[in-house]
């Protein structure tokens, strides 16, 4: 990896573009193994550098796009794994009561949307949310497996609720 400096600028990014973009594309296909997605996930890269707007003094600008690139992917990959997780619930029911396929690209743009809130909250509390929402456990099963005590489990749920009720879900 080479070390140079990108400074701020319209012409800056457009040489970080240039420069960068081929090699980023190649280390994207290598992981994601098809072109189409590695294509757009190099997109994103690029596009999270322009809302970034920190590309002066950029000093290895190779580790920063992975850096992004890495975070985009587990994003990608966090969201496929939820997506195949409602659809494979979905083919258990019954054809009759299956959502139609409107009520399905809501359904997945909610999860989607309640993935995002999640992952803004701090790694404890989102973990003790999901432990109670999705496995049921009781708040002292929560602490043991977090290491807190039950109090501490109440202040991260009441937390958690609090971001979901103030986004409104």
């Amino acid at each position: 990896m080479t070390t140079q400096t990108i400074g701020n600028g319209a012409q800056e990014l457009t040489r970080l573009y240039q420069d960068h973009h081929p090699w980023l594309l190649k280390w994207l296909e290598k992981r994601v193994q098809d072109r189409l997605q590695a294509e757009d996930h190099a997109h994103d890269t690029f596009l999270s550098v322009i809302a970034a707007n920190e590309t002066s003094n950029l000093h290895e600008p190779r580790a920063y796009l992975v850096t992004i690139a890495k975070r985009l992917l587990v994003n990608h990959w966090r969201r496929a794994t939820i997506e195949q997780a409602y659809l494979e619930r979905l083919a258990a029911y019954p054809e009759q009561k299956a959502p139609s396929p409107e009520e399905n690209a809501v359904i997945l743009e909610t999860l989607r949307e309640i993935d995002d809130l999640l992952c803004q909250l701090p790694a404890k509390v989102r973990k003790a949310f999901l432990m109670a929402q999705l496995d049921g456990l009781t708040y002292a099963e929560i602490g043991r497996q977090l290491g807190v005590s039950d109090r501490m489990v109440r202040k991260y749920m009441a937390q958690a609720m609090l971001q979901c009720l103030l986004a409104g879900f």
